[in-house]
């Protein structure tokens, strides 16, 4: 295998798309703080790049085996990159991140620590539990908000966005454990799916999202956010409620709307707080 190969097998295992825009939500967090220009803001987005390319490195270490029957093409099952190789360059990582969070306040350090044992835990320990991974990956998904707010010292104006996210991230794991079923079941997982069925996992997700749905006006009726914020939340809400109804017939296609429509409703969280300033 090429040394160019093994690189870019480095970089996959990261899944840079995924932890650039977990350093995305973390800036959005600051933002929606009120600080997203600051020092902090700036530290906080990239030491949570870094984490979350860490863990999910971490993640395909300890599913080379699950990967091998789910994706085969991933890059340890193809052979672009070892185990060991793999587990080093998460160390790494971990260490980057590390590094920059202690130079954060208290909270978000407190944060940090709590996410980097979380994102290590999760695979040798949480993973095969029915519903306690979807839940571990779920906050962690919503504390990039949480954290980038308390890096610029107002934790409390995260933590709407960290449940609505938390919550329908908790949705769009459970449809893809659905989408997995085979693979984790072969390998001895006993995810929610395996544990009480598909459509009754997928029943309880849909539960987590309509909360997170009927909660997502609260900015609106709280006087925080104005308008705008609606009109991009309403869609986004839309997206994911079809994107819950697709997933009954095809978990694939359900996941990936659901995405999209969570991206919607952060971008309603950024027009809202923008307009704000105006």
């Amino acid at each position: 295998m090429s040394v160019g190969e093994s690189i870019r097998g480095l970089v996959e295992v990261t899944r840079p798309g995924n932890a650039v825009a977990s350093g995305v939500m973390t800036w959005v967090g600051a933002f929606v703080a009120g600080v997203p220009f600051g020092l902090g803001a700036g530290v906080a987005a990239v030491a949570t790049v870094l984490a979350v390319g860490a863990g999910n490195a971490i993640n395909d270490y300890f599913d080379r085996d699950i990967d091998a029957i789910n994706a085969p093409e991933r890059p340890i099952p193809r052979g672009a990159v070892s185990p060991r190789g793999v587990l080093a360059f998460s160390a790494a990582l971990f260490a980057a991140a590390v590094a920059l969070a202690v130079t954060l306040p208290v909270i978000a350090l407190a944060i940090a620590a709590v996410n980097l044992v979380a994102l290590v835990a999760y695979t040798s320990v949480f993973k095969g539990l029915p519903g306690a991974g979807n839940a571990v990956v779920a906050y962690l998904g919503g504390s990039t908000f949480l954290f980038g707010a308390a890096a610029v010292g107002n934790p409390l104006d995260g933590v709407v966005l960290f449940a609505l996210a938390a919550l329908s991230t908790f949705t769009r794991e459970v449809v893809k454990d659905v989408e997995d079923v085979e693979g984790d079941r072969e390998e001895g997982l006993n995810t929610l799916p395996i544990a009480v069925g598909e459509r009754t996992a997928l029943w309880v997700g849909v539960a987590c999202l309509v909360v997170a749905v009927v909660a997502s006006p609260l900015p609106y009726l709280r006087g925080t956010f104005g308008v705008p914020y609606l009109v991009l939340v309403v869609p986004a809400d839309a997206v994911m409620l079809a994107a819950a109804y697709w997933s009954f017939d095809d978990p694939t296609r359900g996941q990936s709307r659901l995405k999209y429509g969570m991206f919607l409703a952060i971008a309603a969280f950024v027009v809202g707080r923008a307009w704000t300033y105006l």
